[in-house]
């Protein structure tokens, strides 16, 4: 058996004062699958960082086998003095590696390398770090949060990237369908230790839930002895107290077990104040159509939506998922048609950014608006600590100001701020993120039990598919589809085709000035021409495509008609069945276009040099 490519020993590390690790460890080897799980704040994105070297722990060993490249991407990326993208991106490539590799990743992400880093969106930095990750072709790469900021088409794309290379994988994510697709081990971060389980991310919850009860049953054991050795103690000893020394010795022993004995962590406890009850319709829009600077973002979309109904927006950024709730919820007139809302509707929002909590804030201001230490919930008056305690901050946090809070503990604050409001109708935008798996299951069991209506904007694929009851998606030029069921029943309505396959490899563009590729030595590589057959497919190629996209169209016309399915099985399954294909070869085609646009620009700049 090969040895292995990383491994951490017996870790332990402390901060101030407090143990993070008192024995972690961690074994990479070749053709790994590793996800890292584990609640927020038990330390995993440390023991990425130990892992890859950025931070040493107080006792314990790492080992990397000489001659390994390991790549790193933090939550937050550092830019440092580059000036641009491209630079960035080409520092994390070794001497002997393609540079082209990264003009061509950052071109699949797109980007052009010419963006200067000061001016990037939070998404746009997560790609550039990720192409600067990925363009060695690293032999291990260590990912932490590599979906933070990324829209669902860029996760898709990511997800088949990564299942493609050989490199060994170790991942922390809040995404459970990422994870369950790529993984093929589990290391479980707990209580200052590691466990490492043979088994991928979709079988880990159920086992980790027969570890726990398993625990806690052994603890009941220990405690129900513990009792009756007491029981001994008090009337059991008399004349014999001398022979008994071990016995109250081993009785000390397990009462010192049990008392020092780290319990797993609660879970949340999320509840939404129900409001009234509100009428039958909820929202009835009507051809509504907005457009901005001349682009049209919602063209003509209509929707009903009624009491009960869990509706789930997905889509990538910029698509106009915002636009199109805050419409539909009257925050936002639209240019053309209409929207009606229902009889006694009360509100509640979660958005997405964090603005309105503002950094100066404790905990407690966040959450009373700074008038008193009680917060309403149900029509009682709850001390705020006692609230607090629901989304797992500790009563010591009361006074805590909201800028030391980690991205987990906001994101909880939030939805205790959202949840605290009376309402029977609940519009969360990217709830999940940053929340940790345990509280994303009671989140989702909150809501399965709210009585009112939710909206739901979401990149988590599989949180869409056990929230949402319908899908709403973009299908380009400002057309909006509402598909029944979660996500995976939307993808299959589709035909197959995630949001991943709107997105072709950015066209020559993203390439402008492309430098002679050099082989590992510096020197240029050799002159060459086009072949015949490569000019010929260069000047063929853009017919092919627009016919492809054309078909493309006609095929999504087709099957955009809802009624098709019920009345046509036969003729719904060809049409998905051809969209599948065509769609295929138009990435196929676009992505032979492109190598052979940026080879032709090569060899025109060899050729000036």
């Amino acid at each position: 058996m090969a040895a292995p490519l990383l491994t951490l020993q017996n870790i332990a590390l402390t901060f101030g004062g407090t143990p993070l690790f008192e024995d972690a460890s961690l074994s990479v080897s070749e053709g790994d699958r590793i996800c890292v799980v584990g609640r927020n704040g038990s330390g995993k994105s440390t023991l990425m960082k130990i892992a890859a070297g950025l931070v040493e722990p107080d006792r314990g060993t790492r080992f990397i086998q000489p001659g390994i490249t390991l790549r790193y991407l933090p939550q937050e990326p550092d830019f440092g003095e580059h000036k641009t993208v491209l630079s960035y991106v080409e520092s994390g490539l070794g001497p002997s590696d393609d540079h082209y590799q990264a003009r061509l990743l950052l071109g699949e992400l797109g980007l052009t390398g010419e963006e200067e880093p000061s001016t990037l969106s939070g998404g746009e930095a997560r790609r550039a770090a990720l192409a600067k990750t990925l363009a060695p072709n690293p032999d291990v790469l260590l990912l932490d949060e590599p979906m933070n900021h990324l829209d669902i088409q860029v996760i898709e794309w990511l997800e088949k990237k990564l299942g493609g290379m050989r490199s060994s994988l170790v991942m922390i994510s809040h995404d459970r369908r990422f994870l369950s697709n790529l993984s093929r081990a589990t290391v479980w971060v707990d209580r200052g230790t590691t466990r490492s389980i043979a088994i991928g991310f979709a079988g880990f919850e159920a086992s980790r839930d027969e570890m726990l009860a398993q625990e806690e049953l052994e603890r009941h054991k220990l405690a129900r002895k513990i009792e009756r050795e007491g029981d001994w103690v008090r009337y059991g000893v008399t004349a014999r107290r001398k022979r008994n020394v071990r016995r109250l010795a081993e009785l000390q022993a397990m009462r010192e077990a049990i008392r020092n004995a780290k319990r797993a962590p609660g879970q949340a406890k999320l509840e939404a104040v129900d409001g009234s009850l509100s009428g039958k319709l909820v929202i009835e829009a009507k051809a509504i159509s907005k457009s901005f600077d001349s682009k049209t973002i919602i063209d003509k979309f209509s929707i009903r939506v009624h009491r009960g109904d869990r509706v789930g927006m997905a889509g990538p950024n910029g698509a106009g998922k915002t636009t199109l709730v805050n419409m539909l919820i009257g925050k936002l007139e639209p240019d053309e048609g209409s929207v009606r809302l229902g009889a006694n509707l009360e509100t509640a929002s979660l958005e997405q950014g964090r603005d309105s909590l503002k950094p100066d804030w404790t905990v407690a201001d966040a959450l009373t608006g700074g008038s008193g230490d009680l917060v309403v919930v149900n029509g009682v008056a709850r001390h705020v600590a006692s609230y607090m305690q629901d989304f797992l901050f500790l009563p010591e946090q009361v006074r805590t100001p909201v800028k030391v809070l980690s991205g987990g503990e906001r994101a909880r604050l939030m939805l205790a701020r959202a949840l605290a409001k009376p309402s029977n109708l609940l519009v969360l935008d990217e709830p999940t993120n940053d929340l940790d798996l345990e509280t994303l299951d009671v989140l989702e069991e909150m809501l399965a039990d709210f009585s009112g209506t939710l909206i739901l904007i979401s990149h988590d694929r599989d949180f869409l598919d056990r929230i949402a009851t319908s899908i709403i998606a973009p299908e380009g030029g400002g057309r909006w589809i509402e598909y029944a069921g979660g996500y995976t029943d939307m993808v299959a309505q589709r035909g197959g085709r995630t949001f991943a396959a709107d997105a072709p490899v950015k066209p020559a563009k993203s390439y402008q000035g492309v430098k002679e590729r050099a082989d590992s030595s510096g020197e240029p590589k050799a002159k060459r021409r086009l072949s015949f057959k490569e000019k010929h497919a260069l000047d063929t190629l853009p017919a092919r495509i627009a016919s492809l996209e054309k078909e493309i169209a006609a095929l999504q016309a087709k099957l955009s008609d809802s009624a098709l399915y019920a009345r046509d099985r036969r003729a719904f399954d060809q049409a998905s069945a051809a969209l599948v294909k065509a769609q295929d070869e138009l990435a196929e085609a676009e992505h032979q276009w492109l190598e052979l646009e940026i080879l032709r620009e090569e060899i025109q700049t060899t050729r000036e040099t």
